[in-house]
């Protein structure tokens, strides 16, 4: 992308993100951010094709386009939620920590029920422009397997997750991305273990140097997304945030085709 393409995605990413476009809305027109970016309109489509496969946008219709994030679903009436008269430890150390709480779900005795805390992880799924994807090949001693997995690793004390993000990938692979964006923060085992979890994106990174992190880098690659359902199919993406982030990258191209099919 050339300056002038730069300067255009970044204007219409910063309105996104600001919520300038409200979400299910429909996007202005080619014509319309022709004139007002002053761009041309082959240049202009890049763009608009770059945060479509970022997820940004969606296509809607022939050469339209509509902010994502509308939804139908109502939130369901009001539930009560369970009571938590306490808790106690029974077991700690900077990693993990096992408590005890004293819990009543409505209409229920209460009961002692396990928790598990964890530390908070960000991970990061870099692409490329030829839909490549930035993975480990890394044995796991737990599940005693090799695997496929996004670079990831442990928020620090005072660290925001995009940091941790932008640093994890630099000190496993080598290479620097260009960009960062967040697209959901989940718990992988929501009934017991307590550990979020940040997903990243990003488009486009650049070498700058070897990893530096050597336990954790393992075989790099850059894997075609076209094998992704493949690797997934053979056992080889082991971590739910590599296919949590992954899933997300195939549900939003799914959709981009299939809307722009109609």
């Amino acid at each position: 992308m050339g300056p002038k393409t730069t300067r255009v995605y970044n204007t219409l990413r910063e309105r996104l993100e600001s919520g300038e476009y409200a979400a299910g809305s429909k996007f202005p027109s080619e014509r319309t951010l022709v004139d007002e970016l002053d761009i041309g309109r082959t240049a202009l489509r890049q763009v608009l094709a770059r945060l479509v496969s970022e997820g940004a946008l969606e296509v809607h219709g022939r050469s339209a386009y509509r902010v994502p994030g509308g939804v139908t679903v109502p939130v369901p009436g009001v539930l009560q939620p369970w009571r938590i008269h306490g808790e106690r430890d029974l077991y700690d150390n900077p990693w993990v920590k096992l408590q005890l709480w004293d819990v009543e779900p409505p209409g229920v005795e209460r009961f002692e029920h396990h928790v598990v805390k964890l530390q908070h992880v960000a991970i990061t799924a870099v692409l490329d422009d030829e839909d490549r994807v930035l993975m480990m090949w890394r044995y796991r001693f737990v599940p005693q397997r090799f695997g496929w997995e996004l670079p990831g690793g442990i928020v620090d004390d005072g660290e925001e997750p995009a940091e941790t993000a932008l640093r994890e990938v630099v000190e496993e692979t080598g290479w620097r991305p260009k960009n960062i964006e967040h697209v959901v923060t989940y718990q992988p085992m929501v009934g017991m273990v307590d550990s979020p979890h940040e997903i990243f994106t990003a488009h486009g990174a650049e070498k700058v140097g070897e990893p530096t992190d050597v336990e954790e880098a393992g075989h790099i690659a850059w894997v075609p997304l076209a094998d992704i359902q493949g690797l997934m199919a053979r056992g080889e993406l082991l971590g739910s945030g590599t296919l949590v982030a992954l899933l997300h990258i195939l549900a939003t191209r799914n959709k981009k085709g299939i809307t722009a099919s109609r």
